[in-house]
């Protein structure tokens, strides 16, 4: 089969598909993104360039839209110019957020487009105004419901969508639900494993030495920022430091902003270790920035206690990850990861704005080994019954086929189940029934 993906960032979030079908063989896959990026065996990858952002009047919704249309713009035009020199795809896969699908039904019009839709913005209820730290004026829901424009001119056009999450499936309006399959994202279960033995020996991280004798509790996410919770993991973190002398912190995450808004000056990071001052141990709180995927692996393997935070919005990929690691996990007692982890049962959930609340979490874990063998043996369990890579490439060709009416080839192999993980998903207890990541 041929297919056409687009993303702006390649690979997106469509790295394990690309593996997989490049694993099948017989299948041709181009790829539209924006230049100097990376490359993948088997995917040509076909860049574009956006011009300088379009000079609009009015709020800053505005000048969305008229750079998304830039973006459509540009994406269709790399896209007849394949389809001139004979690539006509069976299938058209993208991401709808940044309006790079928009324009492509007049370039192959007729061809399936499979969409991928992560989030509907609401003004109340969910992201806006969850916490009171940064209150939303009542004044800006038009600017909200406006974020939502691309959404709409989607869901507007022909094709088919697909979301990660129940709870991001969930935002969209009742009418467009049934045009998005649920179709929860998987997770390597042989990369993403736990090491027993990863705590009994010496651990180093950049410049960082954490010796068998020390507890050491683990914070990522993309960008430390409040919509991760950063605010209130650091504020939790005098309370943790006090409670246990042995504990060391390694904090990962960049200095951007993936989500929300950036502080009046400086970062997040300087603004909470201005505000914490002399109550955060520089030798034994370590910020380490991003990390090789490698490396955030072997943390999560080494992690005493594993601390995952979120609004009410799009859960992070590393909550995944974490969960097959096995960590001893506390997290935000929110909408996005309650669909994940069961309080007392996978995790301990602890309410996303009480500092005091999530450090007594972590020193419960760090305290109670019992406690912590137990969750950890039934988060790894559930990410194997939840999050099976094999088990979701199986799902997401089932769609495809549906979509085109082309049967899928035969794997050549299983690549994602190896004899190792076959042996533990058979021990595991089942019941009937998605550089660092996010």
């Amino acid at each position: 089969m041929k297919y056409l993906f687009v993303h702006q960032n390649f690979p997106g979030q469509f790295l394990h598909l690309l593996r997989h079908l490049h694993a099948q063989g017989g299948n041709e896959l181009v790829f539209i993104s924006e230049t100097g990026q990376g490359m993948m065996p088997g995917v040509r990858r076909v860049g574009y360039r956006m011009p300088p952002p379009a000079k609009v009047g009015g709020p800053p919704p505005v000048g969305e839209i008229a750079h998304a249309m830039q973006r459509a713009a540009q994406v269709a035009q790399a896209a007849r110019t394949l389809r001139d020199l004979g690539f006509v795809p069976d299938i058209i896969i993208g991401h709808h957020g940044w309006g790079e699908l928009l324009d492509l039904g007049d370039v192959y019009p007729g061809v399936p487009m499979l969409g991928y839709y992560e989030f509907f913005y609401h003004p109340s209820g969910l992201d806006v105004g969850f916490d009171p730290e940064f209150p939303f004026p009542a004044a800006s829901a038009p600017m909200v419901r406006a974020r939502n424009t691309l959404n709409l001119q989607a869901l507007a056009q022909p094709g088919w969508g697909h979301c990660p999450t129940r709870f991001q499936r969930d935002t969209y309006p009742d009418w467009a639900r049934p045009r998005i399959t649920l179709l929860h994202e998987g997770v390597d279960l042989t990369q993403c494993r736990p090491d027993p033995r990863a705590a009994t020996r010496p651990f180093a991280l950049e410049d960082v030495r954490i010796s068998p004798r020390e507890k050491l509790v683990t914070y990522v996410a993309r960008d430390l920022e409040p919509y991760r919770g950063f605010h209130v993991f650091m504020r939790a973190l005098p309370r943790i430091l006090r409670g246990r002398t042995d504990v060391r912190v390694i904090v990962v995450g960049g200095d951007g902003v993936s989500y929300g808004t950036p502080p009046p000056q400086g970062c997040w990071r300087e603004r909470m270790l201005s505000e914490l001052g002399a109550w955060i141990d520089p030798a034994r709180v370590h910020f380490v920035g991003r990390l090789p995927y490698d490396r955030f692996i072997g943390l999560l393997q080494r992690s005493d206690a594993h601390v995952y935070l979120t609004y009410p919005f799009v859960v992070s990929w590393s909550l995944r990850e974490a969960m097959a690691c096995g960590c001893a996990i506390v997290g935000s007692d929110t909408p996005p990861v309650r669909e994940f982890l069961q309080d007392a049962r996978t995790a301990r959930l602890v309410p996303f704005l009480e500092p005091g609340r999530i450090a007594d979490g972590v020193l419960e874990l760090l305290e109670d080994q019992t406690l912590s063998r137990r969750l950890r043996g039934r988060v790894r369990a559930e990410a194997v019954r939840t999050l099976d890579m094999g088990d979701y490439m199986a799902r997401y060709m089932a769609l495809i086929e549906r979509l085109t009416g082309h049967k899928a080839p035969a794997h050549k192999a299983e690549a994602h189940k190896t004899a190792a993980h076959k042996a533990q998903t058979r021990r595991t207890p089942t019941r009937k029934a998605r550089a660092v990541v996010a």
